[in-house]
C-alpha cells in the first residue's frame, strides 16, 4: 500500500514539558487509523504538529512521499491535510454553504461578488459524492451536532483534504450518529481518502479503524491492525498494566428516598425551557443516571439540584426538607457534594494551588477554620491525602491548579467532592477527560459510596458508563425526561432513539 502520512521521531517540547518523545507513525493510504492514548498520552498533540499548528521541536514530517515542514494550518491544507477539531468551528447563524466556502468563495462578475447559488451547487455536489447527507442551504444553528460534524468534514473536503484528522469525534454523538459517522468514514476511504482519529475509546477504535496506534506518556507504544488484537490488550497498552474493563455493580438494597424532585421547570436565557416539567427521586444506596446528547438541558437540571440556580416553578426535597430555594452553600451544609460538569469554571480556581482549592466549600468547616482564621496546615494535609489517594500528578499540593492537565484537574475535584463524606453526590461527567486507570478508580468509589448508602445523581454523556453505573436511568431530551429505564433491559439502540427524542412514553420519573 502506499503511505500516505509518515512521522519520523516527532519530538515536541513545551517549558517543563515533554508532549511527544521520539514519536513514529505510519498512516497507509485509504485507510482509517485511530490514534489511541490515555489523556495527556501527546495525541492531539501529535496531530496538531501534522496540522501546522504546532511546530516540532525534532523529527520528520513526510506527506505522500515529499518530507514536509507546516509553519501554519494554511501550510497543512495546501498539503491535503485537514483537521476537524473536538469544538466545532462553525458560525451558527450562517447557511452550511457559507460556512464550508467561507474564505474561498466562487465568485461572479469578475471575482467582484460571491456566486452564492454556486457555492450551494458545490457544497451539494460534494455531500452527494461523499454521502453526508447534508442541506446545504440549512442553517447551522438548526442543525443536530452530527450534521454540523459532517459540515466541518465538508468543509476540509472542499478544501482538498485528503488525510482528514478527526479529534474525539463521537464525544457528543448519539448512537445512531456515531454509526452514520463510521458508514462516512466507509464512503471516504473508498474513494482515496485517508482517516486519522483520535479517541480513547477501545470499542471505537477497534470498530472504525484498519490500524490502530498507541501512545503512552508521550511515546509510542505500538501499532498494531484492529482485527489482530482485543480491547483488554489495548487498555494494558494504553495504561502499562492489565485493567478491569467492564463495570461490575453488585446488588445492594436500597434505602429512603433522599432526594425528590417534582415537576421543576426553568426557562433558558432565550426563554424557552431548558427544564420542563422534571420529576424524579434518589434513594439511599443508589445510583440514578441521566443520560442524553450534551446541551438538552442536563447543565440546568443539576444546577437546580445544586442551589447555582432556582426554579421558575416546581420543588425539590432533600432527606425530608424542602431545599428549593437553599443556597450552594446550604446544600453542601446539609451534605449535598458536586463534582460539575466546568472543572476550569465551576471546579476549580485556576490560578489557587491544591491547598487552596481544597478549600473550596470547606471554608467555614471547623476541621479547617477555628475563630474565623484558616488552618493552613490542616489544609495542606487535606490536600494530600487527596493527590495521593487519588494518584494527582504532579504530587505537590503547591502546585497551581492551572499547571495541572486537565484528567489530573479531574481527579483532584473528585477527591475534593467525595471527601466531604456526602449523602447526596451529584456527579456530573467525573471521568471526562480521566484515563482509563482513573476512571476505574472512580468508578469504584462511586459504587463505594453506593454500598454506604449514599444516593448518587450521574450525568454522563458515556453510555457504557452511566448504563454499568445506575440502578435506574432516565434519558433526556429537550429538558424533558422521555423516559426513565432499566439500565439492564434497555439496548444501546433504544437508548439512541431515546437521546434523539424518539419514542416519549412520558412515564414516572
Amino acid at each position: 500500500m502506499t503511505t500516505a502520512v509518515q512521522l519520523d521521531g516527532i519530538t515536541k517540547r513545551f517549558p517543563g514539558v515533554l508532549a511527544n518523545d521520539d514519536v513514529d507513525l505510519t498512516v497507509e493510504q485509504g485507510t482509517v487509523h485511530a490514534l489511541l492514548g490515555e489523556n495527556g498520552a501527546g495525541k492531539t498533540t501529535l496531530m496538531n504538529i501534522l496540522y501546522g499548528l504546532y511546530e516540532p521541536t525534532d523529527g520528520r514530517i513526510v506527506v505522500d512521499g515529499d518530507e514536509r515542514s507546516f509553519e501554519s494550518p494554511r501550510a497543512a491544507i495546501d498539503a491535503g491535510i485537514g483537521m476537524i477539531h473536538q469544538h466545532f468551528m462553525l458560525v451558527e447563524p450562517m447557511t452550511v454553504a457559507e460556512n464550508v466556502t467561507l474564505g474561498a468563495e466562487p465568485r461572479k462578475w469578475g471575482g467582484l461578488a460571491v456566486d452564492a447559488d454556486a457555492a450551494v451547487r458545490e457544497v451539494a455536489a460534494l455531500s452527494e459524492q461523499y454521502g453526508l447527507d447534508v442541506d446545504p442551504t440549512a442553517p447551522v444553528e438548526t442543525l443536530s451536532v452530527g450534521v454540523q460534524q459532517r459540515t466541518e468534514i465538508l468543509k476540509a473536503l472542499y478544501r482538498g483534504a485528503d488525510v482528514l484528522i478527526l479529534d474525539e469525534p463521537t464525544a457528543v454523538l448519539t448512537p445512531q450518529e456515531v454509526e452514520e459517522l463510521l458508514s462516512i468514514f466507509d464512503h471516504l476511504t473508498d474513494q482515496g481518502k485517508t482517516i486519522i482519529f483520535i479517541t480513547h475509546k477501545l470499542g471505537e477504535a477497534m470498530a472504525a479503524a484498519d490500524d490502530i496506534t498507541v501512545l503512552r506518556d508521550g511515546q509510542t507504544i505500538g501499532s498494531i491492525a484492529a482485527d489482530d488484537t482485543s480491547r483488554e490488550a489495548l487498555a494494558e497498552m494504553m495504561v502499562g498494566r492489565e485493567v478491569l474493563l467492564e463495570i461490575e455493580r453488585p446488588p445492594v438494597e436500597t434505602g429512603s428516598t433522599l432526594l425528590t424532585v417534582k415537576n421543576v421547570s426553568t426557562p433558558s436565557q432565550r426563554g424557552v425551557p431548558a427544564v420542563s416539567d422534571v420529576s424524579f427521586s434518589a434513594h439511599a444506596g443508589e445510583i440514578f443516571g441521566i443520560a442524553g446528547v450534551d446541551g438538552n438541558g442536563q447543565r440546568e437540571l443539576i444546577e437546580l439540584l445544586t442551589g447555582l440556580s432556582t426554579p421558575a416553578s416546581g420543588s425539590i426535597v432533600f432527606d425530608g426538607e424542602v431545599i428549593t430555594h437553599a443556597s450552594r452553600r446550604e446544600r453542601i451544609e446539609r451534605g449535598i457534594a458536586y463534582v460539575p460538569e466546568d472543572r476550569h469554571a465551576q471546579g476549580l480556581v485556576m490560578p489557587f494551588d491544591l491547598v487552596e482549592n481544597g478549600l473550596l466549600g470547606n471554608q467555614r468547616t471547623s476541621s479547617f477554620a477555628n475563630a474565623g482564621r484558616i488552618d493552613w496546615a490542616a489544609c495542606k494535609e487535606h490536600a494530600s491525602s487527596i493527590i495521593e489517594e487519588y494518584d494527582v500528578r504532579p504530587p505537590n499540593p503547591s502546585a497551581s491548579a492551572e499547571s495541572l492537565s486537565g484528567g489530573n484537574q479531574q481527579k483532584f475535584i473528585v477527591g475534593r467532592e467525595l471527601a466531604r463524606d456526602p449523602t447526596l453526590l451529584i456527579a456530573t461527567h467525573p471521568t471526562r477527560g480521566v484515563d482509563i486507570g482513573s476512571t476505574e478508580f472512580i468508578h469504584e468509589q462511586l459504587l463505594a459510596l453506593r454500598e454506604a448508602g449514599v444516593a448518587v445523581v450521574l450525568v454522563s454523556s458515556k453510555l457504557d458508563e452511566v448504563r454499568g453505573l445506575s440502578d435506574r436511568m432516565a434519558v433526556m431530551h429537550d429538558g424533558m425526561f422521555v423516559d426513565t429505564v432499566d439500565p439492564d433491559a434497555v439496548t444501546e439502540e433504544e437508548l439512541g432513539l431515546l437521546m434523539a427524542g424518539e419514542h416519549p412514553t412520558g412515564g414516572e420519573q
